[in-house]
């Protein structure tokens, strides 16, 4: 073993490998098959059922028994390595050390695990002492887009926008609490009964959020939302039916000719892949600034500053608002700022850098429709305190605001685009809008699968002018309604 991992200590390890070969435990394994099988014979009679339960039973028992054990191999982990030189080594030195002390302790209890069983049990301890857990797995799984934990014993994971509860669980609130602590601690925040709510990033960029009791009544409340390595580019969105190649022209022309672009959506809706798949049409030569709460944008130009909010500290100090960050960003010579979510009075600030010389910037919103993302952004300029009338302020958003594109998740967890709406100014005291594509639905598969298909709507688009004069000719075809034959 590695001596410098480990603390020195456990002067008997020698003796506690001598009793190996005695394995008490080993010799009353094969006995519980052995006092199942009389039981049966004596009861020909027993109907089917009881006795397909029985294995089912004795699983859960030593799925039981394992995660005790695992609990004293982890508090023996704790007592035996030394924790300040973890930091210095190798995952594989690590994962080395960690295998010794855990069989001896193994050896010394007279616990015997088949192959599978030590390795799983090995990788769970490591995981313990250098990852997140139970979470972990999820971490690593690629296919696993969200975990939420309600309570030790309940773990959901959305995958391809189905939520299922997973076979992963916590030993039981403390265990849940212990990781908690974990996480928000590597980013110098606190959770506890004062402040029973937190929101960190993990150190992956995914996004962690987190309430315990007594707020939350069952158990503590978990949410992650999982950083994607790879971004989606215009092309896979493309090939996976988010939205059509002619919708796809038609963007790159209003990105690439500095529209305003508001992306609207409810949650997990693909509101932020929206975004970040619509920064790439953005020429390399401008000076994008990006501010979020959570950094999860992946601009790929070269000029980019990035701006992450902060929240205040234990005593309610150093807070830094996305307003404080966006009133900074138009001192610093942006060409486009990108929002990553509008949800406050920094409503105001983006406003007016729409109008103010930072055309092309974009931003999201928690909205069902473009009808409803206006009104809502009326909504947040109401609650910033900013007494305007209404005309007004529909004045600003009209002429601040030039695309709302509207992204959805439907009922069968795909992710679409389901409108493209264009701003086109004031009637009176009412916003025009103008929809230039839709997703149109037609019914449902036996599978519960979205039947439908992407259609425009047959209006010109009201900056067709503009596209031509910074050269983007479209053709007129794009505009014309899908016909099935």
């Amino acid at each position: 073993m590695f001596s410098r991992y480990k603390k020195p200590q456990m002067k008997d390890a020698a003796p506690v490998q001598a009793k190996a070969p005695e394995a008490a435990a080993p010799a009353e394994k094969p006995s519980a098959p052995a006092a199942a099988a009389p039981s049966v014979a004596r009861k020909p009679k027993m109907k089917p059922a009881p006795a397909k339960a029985a294995p089912v039973d004795k699983e859960k028992k030593r799925k039981e028994r394992l995660g005790e054990v695992k609990l004293e191999l982890h508090r023996s982990l704790l007592e035996n390595l030394n924790l300040a030189a973890l930091d210095h080594a190798s995952e594989s030195e690590l994962r080395e050390e960690i295998t010794a002390i855990a069989t001896e302790s193994l050896q010394e209890r007279g616990i015997v695990l088949n192959r599978e069983e030590r390795r799983a049990m090995f990788n769970d301890l490591y995981d313990e002492v250098k990852g997140l857990g139970p979470l972990e797995a999820l971490l690593k799984d690629e296919t696993v887009s969200d975990i939420l934990v309600n309570g030790p014993h309940q773990i959901f994971i959305e995958q391809e926008g189905k939520l299922s509860l997973s076979d992963i669980t916590f030993k039981d609130e403390k265990h849940l609490m212990r990781i908690i602590d974990k996480i928000v601690s590597a980013v110098g925040r606190r959770v506890d009964e004062s402040n029973p709510y937190v929101d960190a990033r993990l150190q992956d960029g995914s996004r962690f959020n987190a309430m315990v009791p007594p707020i939350a009544i069952d158990g503590s409340l978990v949410s992650i939302r999982k950083f994607k390595k790879d971004k989606l580019g215009i092309d896979d969105l493309v090939q996976f039916g988010a939205f059509t190649e002619e919708m796809a022209v038609y963007l790159q022309a209003a990105v690439a000719t500095r529209l305003n672009v508001i992306v609207s959506g409810g949650t997990g809706s693909g509101k932020t892949t929206t975004l970040n798949a619509l920064s790439s049409f953005i020429d390399d030569s401008e000076r994008i600034l990006t501010i979020e709460d959570t950094a999860e944008l992946q601009l790929q130009q070269t000029h980019v500053g990035r701006m992450e909010s902060r929240p205040p500290n234990v005593e309610g100090k150093g807070a830094v608002t996305p307003r404080d960050c966006l009133k900074n960003a138009l001192r610093m010579r942006p060409d486009r700022i990108i929002v990553g979510e509008t949800r406050g009075e920094e409503v105001i600030d983006m406003l007016q850098a729409m109008n103010t010389g930072h055309d092309g910037s974009m931003t999201t919103i928690h909205a069902n429709s473009a009808r409803d993302g206006v009104a809502r952004l009326e909504n947040m300029i109401a609650m910033a305190g900013i007494e305007m009338p209404l005309k007004a302020v529909r004045s600003q958003i009209s002429s601040a605001v030039n695309l709302i594109v509207q992204a959805s998740r439907l009922q069968d967890g795909s992710r679409r685009m389901t409108s493209i709406t264009e701003i086109t100014g004031m009637e009176g005291d009412v916003i025009s809008m103008q929809e230039i594509f839709r997703f149109q639905r037609v019914g449902l598969t036996p599978e519960n699968k979205i039947i439908g298909h992407f259609t425009a709507t047959g209006v010109r688009s009201h900056f067709s002018e503009r596209f031509r004069m910074w050269g983007y000719d479209i053709p007129a075809s794009i505009y014309e309604p899908f016909r099935p034959e």
